[in-house]
């Protein structure tokens, strides 16, 4: 088995080498294997000290020095498939579905060539070439939607997983798909960046659970009460029965060209090697203000995401559900909002995930959250406290609104309680 992975990055309209990381422990122990993390020479005199896009992550800034540690790097998770990505994976490799953490390095190599961000294993990228669809053919939306059988005999044919779900995790199917100029969808991997006009992730719906189709059907709107709240929404979800367009937001087409962004996730961040674990608000505040170029910004933004999901029942809160991005310009900030939906009726009855240290039981005191957050990051207690006001008024008129655009009543009926709550709160800020 390869004990490194070589690292490219998207940089200046081009893939180029960055770097590689190599075991120091046996690959068995999986992201618990001891690395070594290095960057190409070359590529270290020309980005010395970024921490932008041409990064590997944000924690370890562009440099001629290794980085040693215990564990895989944190963003090296961000790349491991999960979810269906890596049941399909997992079958393709010859392997079993219940394998576990002895697999993960096999499935980084293979299985994180077209990731979400700006950085791929070229080892998986060179896998996946061979898999190029020369003749690609495209679909409409309603043959996705529908299954047609002409789609789904196509991803049958090359593969779920090679339709470009690497490195997007979660328990819903996914798909990477690029809609072409003529209007057609693609195999994200499959079109030539110069055909490319927009870049989408596509979730679907899975089994009969009727809980589980609620969360997926009313992601729409709980994305449209997210932008009523005053939230940071990139663009406007589309799809229809058990199918969501979502629009990414690492890719940008520009002039004719195809931008790659860098995504970290918020576990990355606050180097979270390991999956369950999650870090306190206050620890990703910390996080947020050390590296964001608006960090004022970015920390009400955060904040206001905290009073969405408490308010609405989102409490799968968990510090992959959160990302930062870097780009080639030096900006480094919060990401749109993303996997915003009602958890609360999940069937497996999910707790909120991330808290504060002090005072909060599920149900957060905003006012302690405000003091909590002005001395993680030194922002002034006052313009936290005043943006957060400001969603009181949005707050009461929220269950008006999610009516109209067609959240059903009972979700809204579930959240009355807390909805009231968190508003009543936030006016006596």
């Amino acid at each position: 088995m390869a004990t490194d992975a070589n690292i490219e990055t998207f940089l200046n309209g081009a893939w180029c080498d960055a770097g590689a990381v190599q075991f120091r422990a046996p690959a068995e122990k999986g992201w618990e294997a001891g690395t070594v993390l290095s960057y190409d020479s070359g590529y270290a005199l020309a980005n010395e000290g970024r921490r932008d896009a041409a990064a590997l992550t944000a924690r370890v800034p562009v440099s001629l020095e290794t980085d040693v540690r215990d564990t895989w790097p944190a963003f090296l998770l961000d790349l491991l498939p999960q979810g269906h990505g890596r049941q399909q994976l997992l079958g393709q490799l010859g392997l079993p579905e219940t394998a576990g953490a002895s697999a993960d390095w096999q499935l980084l190599l293979a299985g994180a060539g077209n990731p979400i961000g700006n950085i791929r294993i070229r080892e998986a990228a060179a896998r996946l070439s061979g898999h190029r669809v020369h003749d690609h053919q495209g679909f409409t939306a309603e043959e996705i939607i529908h299954r047609g059988q002409g789609f789904t005999g196509y991803l049958a044919t090359h593969g779920l997983f090679v339709a470009g779900s690497s490195g997007v995790q979660g328990e819903w199917p996914k798909i990477l798909l690029t809609e072409g100029h003529d209007g057609l969808y693609y195999l994200d991997h499959a079109l030539p960046d110069a055909e490319a006009a927009r870049h989408w992730l596509v979730k679907f719906g899975r089994g009969a659970n009727a809980a589980l189709a609620t969360i997926l059907r009313l992601e729409m709107p709980y994305m449209e009460l997210a932008r009523y709240l005053g939230l940071a929404v990139h663009g406007a979800l589309q799809g229809g029965p058990g199918t969501v367009f979502i629009p990414r937001f690492d890719r940008a087409v520009l002039d004719g060209h195809v931008h790659r962004y860098a995504q970290e996730s918020l576990a990355s961040l606050c180097g979270i090697a390991g999956f369950g674990a999650a870090p306190s608000h206050n620890e990703a505040c910390r996080q947020l203000a050390a590296v964001c170029t608006h960090p004022e910004r970015d920390i009400v933004e955060y904040l206001r995401r905290d009073v969405a999901n408490v308010a609405l029942g989102n409490k799968d809160n968990h510090a992959r559900n959160t990302a930062i991005q870097r780009r080639d310009d030096g900006y480094i900030g919060l990401t749109p909002l993303f996997d915003f939906a009602p958890m609360m009726l999940h069937p497996d009855g999910i707790a909120r995930r991330m808290r504060w240290t002090h005072d909060d039981g599920g149900a957060p005191s905003w006012a302690s959250v405000i003091a909590q957050a002005s001395t993680a990051t030194g922002i002034a207690q006052d313009r936290l406290r005043q943006a957060l006001r400001q969603m009181a008024e949005p707050l009461r008129a929220l269950r008006s609104y999610a009516l109209g655009i067609g959240v059903d009543e009972a979700v809204m009926d579930m959240q009355r309680m807390t909805i009231e709550g968190v508003a009543a709160q936030l006016e006596a800020l």
